[in-house]
């Protein structure tokens, strides 16, 4: 498991029509704050205050395509060359990180074919590395050199 050490953060929210939102910085919009969403959030702050990720090459639940099924990813991280490179699979607090999460972002990985999954529910975080047709559990995140 990979331990994770949030930032300071103060999210813009916001109420309307009875619901709550929050400001998403990297879709520049605001999104309904359900329990994933929090995660979601907090977890792209993490990615870009500590682990010093560009914010420029995030991408936010954006579409793809799995034989003839459109799905979105959670998070997508892409390298400089905006080659995908990480997918971050996000999930509510209370929700287990079983086998069909990371099921899940192995789905999408055949669309993708990133060196990285990663897989949160804010509380716990696994990050695997494919290798060699093989996932290897990561210890900690990988730093963003590429």
């Amino acid at each position: 498991m990979i331990k994770i050490e949030y930032p300071q953060y103060q999210p813009k929210i916001k109420n309307q029509q009875d619901k709550e939102f929050i400001f998403d910085e990297i879709r520049k919009q605001w999104i309904m704050l359900t329990p994933e969403e929090w995660v979601r959030q907090n977890f792209l702050q993490y990615l870009v205050r500590v682990k010093h990720y560009p914010a420029s090459l995030l991408a936010v639940e954006k579409e793809i395509q799995l034989g003839d099924l459109i799905k979105r990813f959670d998070i997508v991280v892409y390298d400089r060359n905006t080659n995908p490179w990480m997918i971050i699979e996000c999930k509510e607090m209370n929700a287990a990180l079983t086998s069909p999460v990371l099921n899940q972002a192995l789905r999408y990985n055949i669309t993708l074919n990133v060196p990285y999954i990663v897989i949160t529910n804010g509380s716990h975080c696994y990050g695997f590395s494919g290798n060699s047709g093989r996932l290897e559990e990561l210890t900690s995140l990988p730093d963003f050199n590429v």
